[in-house]
């Protein structure tokens, strides 16, 4: 098991959070609705501006991934990473900081660190508020969808991070065999 794993595991199971509070569903999924709606029109709007909204084959089955990933991902930063920076420093300084946190981890992409940067800002604060990770997964999902739909992996980067990222713009010096 990765250390990122059991930190998880054991987050989880000393603070007995998980992430699924069914207290928070029903209105998680109204605010995340009333987050997710605006942002992913401004990412069509800005596809269309930019000449590159385009259409994607198998919405289905893409979006039953991205939930899944945007599921991973949203628990990892809400029962790990949120709460921690919570302890650390409070709970008005705690969203921030874990967005930024977020962010960071989508580097050196620019266009994902700045999306990622402002979805992680709402997630966090509607999950400080209706503590579910579904209605944040399925934003997660939907805002995705939206960028892949607006952008082409010209400016996307293909949504790829890290060496990753780097190697597909031709900037990394080493390669590994």
């Amino acid at each position: 098991m990765c250390s990122l794993s059991r930190l998880a595991v054991w987050h989880d199971v000393r603070h007995r959070e998980w992430g699924f509070d069914w207290r928070g569903l029903s209105r998680g999924l109204v605010t995340a609705a009333l987050f997710t709606i605006p942002l992913a029109l401004i990412l069509l709007a800005g596809g269309a501006v930019a000449g590159t909204l385009h259409d994607r084959r198998d919405f289905p089955g893409t979006l039953g991934v991205l939930v899944l990933w945007g599921a991973a991902q949203q628990w990892i930063l809400e029962t790990v990473i949120l709460r921690e920076v919570h302890r650390a420093t409070g709970r008005r300084a705690g969203a921030i900081i874990a967005a930024l946190l977020f962010g960071a981890v989508h580097l050196p992409n620019p266009m994902l660190s700045i999306v990622t940067l402002a979805g992680a800002l709402g997630w966090c604060t509607i999950y400080d508020r209706h503590p579910n990770i579904v209605p944040l997964a399925l934003s997660h999902a939907v805002g995705t969808l939206a960028l892949l739909y607006a952008f082409d992996d010209r400016i996307t980067g293909g949504l790829r991070i890290g060496y990753a990222f780097l190697a597909r713009r031709g900037l990394v010096l080493l390669r590994f065999p």
